[in-house]
């Protein structure tokens, strides 16, 4: 799959985000080795905390359905749906991604098809906590 399907398929899930409070509406398109991908949507919750961002989101339900390996990510959000710069995924997710992924573990950050930025997890969160550090 290209950056550029992936991206397309975070936007297809930034539509379905639920996000009545702060407005912005973030999607995630979450590719595995064995090359399925799991779309994540953020979903607000007026206590706050019980909101699970859209990278989250993705990473669950692949969890939940056994996957283990992942390639990629791509994520999209803009207030009110409308994406006019990189949203990056926040502290917690990129731990999220600690978990799973290795450091080259690649992050899509995208405005659009055309323009977006590819990170490494490492770039990221270059001093992480990982299940190697559990002893």
């Amino acid at each position: 799959m290209t950056d550029k399907e992936l991206i397309r398929l975070a936007f297809d899930a930034m539509d379905r985000a639920y996000a009545p409070y702060s407005l912005h509406k973030v999607g995630a398109a979450l590719l595995t080795k064995s090359g399925k991908v799991y779309q994540g949507c953020n979903i607000e919750n007026a206590a706050f905390s019980p909101t699970v961002c859209a990278e989250r989101s993705a990473f669950f339900k692949a969890v939940y359905d056994g996957e283990r390996s992942f390639e990629k990510i791509a994520v999209v959000g803009g207030k009110n749906g409308e994406v006019t710069d990189y949203f990056y995924p926040c502290g917690v997710c990129r731990q999220v991604m600690s978990e799973f992924c290795g450091d080259d573990f690649s992050v899509i950050i995208a405005k659009s098809e055309d323009d977006y930025l590819v990170k490494s997890l490492n770039d990221l969160l270059s001093c992480r906590f990982s299940p190697q550090h559990i002893v």
